[in-house]
Formats: C-alpha cells, structure tokens, sequence
C-alpha cells in the first residue's frame, strides 16, 4: 500500500496523529493507542486534512475533550508502518474514504 501525507496535529513531539491517502481509495488514521486493536484516537483537528469532497467513513465517537476515537481495520504491513513516524503510543488503522454528496439543509426559499 502507498501512503500519500495528508496532515498532522495533536502533539509536539515525534509522531503525531496523522492523516494519509492510499492508492487503495481509503485513509490510514495514525493516531493514540486504546484498549481496541482496531481504534485509536485522534485530535478533532486532523479530520480537517481529508481530501476535497471527502470524509473519513469509519465509526467515530467523541470522548468530550477534544478528541475522537476511531475504529477501522489494524494496519499491520510491516513495509507500510515502516513509511510512518509512529510513536511508542501510537497504532494505525485503515478506513474507507467515501464521497461528499450531502452538505446541509436545503433552503426551501422561507
């Protein structure tokens, strides 16, 4: 898989969340650690680095400081963590990345 860097934030030190593209049509989430394998989490700010017209299509909930947790599938390709910057307490995962068609209510002319 071809990672393509999108964006990071959350942290002042090595790793940082992060948002990359994939040449498979989906995101790969780098973010904190949690209990569950196949979620971490991540500053609210990173989803702002999705593609134009893009979001990221994985369960999410808010923790209420500031943060999501996201869940997707573990990445565990040993050539593809080697192109992150992963911190000690830092993991991956792969959601899919869906298409925009929707942007808010439609005004009716009231």
């Amino acid at each position: 898989m071809r990672l393509r860097f999108l964006g990071k934030c959350g942290s002042n030190q090595g790793g940082c969340p992060t948002l990359y593209a994939t040449d498979r049509d989906t995101y790969v989430v780098q973010g904190w650690r949690t209990n569950d394998e196949a979620t971490v989490e991540i500053p609210h700010s990173l989803l702002g680095f999705a593609e134009p017209d893009t979001f990221v299509g994985a369960m999410m909930a808010d923790t209420g400081r500031g943060t999501f947790t996201v869940s997707g599938r573990p990445l565990v390709d040993p050539e593809t963590l080697a192109h992150m910057s992963l911190a000690i307490d830092e993991t991956a995962i792969e959601v899919p990345k869906r298409e925009r068609t929707f942007y808010g209510a439609v005004d009716h002319g009231r």
